[in-house]
């Protein structure tokens, strides 16, 4: 197997030379507002994966698609002769929808904030179900039972030591 930091300047390389490829010389007009994000290579080299973005919408996208498969060849003979490698890694091209995840997620955290917020409102307008003190206290004859306790002491041992 390969170096895991070889492998790392492959896949640079590979994204560097296809973005290059792909805004001087391909020239197929399905091509869109296509922008190469990422590349990755298997760690023997003979497989490279590369993502890409699309400005636009659905047909734009399906029409880059078609133009990248239409120039794979010309695209994978450049790579393997700047690479410089016994083969050429094949190149697969995957569309990157980042942003669509991007904001997915940013969707769910808005609802999620809005969600707190109502929470936090119902909580402010809320009271107890029953008393504010659920519990029972009674320190008025808890007092009243001690003192009485403390003076059945002091008259069972008059001279005011510890009862044994």
């Amino acid at each position: 197997m390969s170096d895991p930091a070889k492998v790392r300047r492959h896949a640079e390389r590979v994204r560097e030379l296809v973005a290059s490829v792909v805004r001087s010389q391909i020239k197929d007009p399905r091509l869109g507002m296509i922008t190469i994000t990422d590349a990755r290579i298997t760690a023997d080299l003979r497989d490279a994966t590369v993502f890409y973005t699309v400005l636009g919408d659905a047909v734009a996208q399906a029409d880059t698609a078609a133009a990248l498969e239409s120039a794979k060849g010309m695209l994978r003979s450049t790579v393997g002769k700047a690479l410089g490698l016994r083969h050429s890694p094949t190149l697969t091209f995957v569309l990157d929808d980042v942003q669509d995840q991007v904001k997915h997620i940013d969707d769910l955290l808005a609802a999620a904030r809005n969600a707190d917020a109502e929470v936090q409102r119902l909580a402010a307008q809320a009271k107890y179900a029953g008393e504010a003190q659920p519990y029972r206290v009674d320190d008025e004859d808890d007092d009243e039972a001690d003192e009485a306790d403390e003076a059945d002491e002091v008259a069972d041992n008059p001279r005011g030591g510890e009862a044994r």
